[in-house]
């Protein structure tokens, strides 16, 4: 019977797949949502990263979604990593070029976070590309001193900020009389740092976000590994 099941559904899957392939013309599929975005979205949104105008623009609440999503996922993973109480080892610190290794790279992955963050409007990157990297600058140093404890609290500062900030600017964009999460401020300098507007505001407001939930999230998965 299972067998059965399964042979129904890839029969049902195959057939539909082909129905869609059959009213497709070979070589050209049909982009007309995607045709129009590329053509309007550099004069509306002023970035030339198509997938920025996407993510923050034309879909921006989606956006806020995802970042909402991320939220109860660190958060449950927290909650059930603090509920493990097991016996501390005894660990000993990283070697001379691991601690100091990891101190240089502190500044260094602090720079190049931001910069993906801020220039995600321009070149392949953005908010969450560059928060992973923000959240590697401060989980770092703890592979080098396991004893080493992140502040959870200055964390759930900035998270909180950062969401904030994500549905301030949108509210901002309805102050204005346009709709929730409307690219503002929009320059015809296309190319240059300022002209999409409040594009890499919000970027900076989901970088931040997901850095800190993450480095939390890793924070606590260091500490359970500690004590196992």
């Amino acid at each position: 019977m299972r067998n059965l099941t399964g042979l129904l559904f890839a029969g049902g899957l195959g057939f539909m797949l082909l129905a869609i392939a059959s009213g497709l013309d070979f070589g050209a599929p049909p982009m007309l949502v995607g045709g129009a975005i590329q053509a309007a979205a550099p004069q509306e949104t002023g970035a030339t990263n198509i997938v920025t105008s996407v993510v923050l623009g034309y879909r921006g609440i989606d956006t806020l979604g995802e970042l909402s999503i991320l939220f109860a996922a660190a958060a449950s993973a927290g909650l059930v990593l603090g509920r493990r109480h097991t016996t501390a080892g005894t660990l000993t610190e990283g070697g001379f070029v691991l601690k100091h290794g990891g101190a240089m790279l502190f500044p260094l992955l602090l720079t190049i976070g931001f910069y993906i963050i801020f220039h995600g409007h321009l070149t392949p990157g953005g908010g969450f590309q560059g928060g992973v990297i923000l959240a590697a600058a401060f989980f770092l140093p703890l592979l080098a001193r396991p004893g080493a404890r992140l502040h959870h609290g200055m964390l759930s500062v900035i998270e909180g900020f950062a969401g904030s900030s994500f549905i301030l600017i949108g509210l901002a964009a309805l102050s204005e009389g346009e709709a929730f999460l409307q690219p503002m401020l929009v320059q015809d300098a296309l190319g240059q740092l300022v002209s999409a507007g409040t594009l890499p505001l919000l970027y900076l407001a989901v970088g931040l976000k997901v850095g800190a939930e993450l480095a939390g999230l890793l924070s606590h998965l260091a500490q359970t590994e500690s004590e196992v």
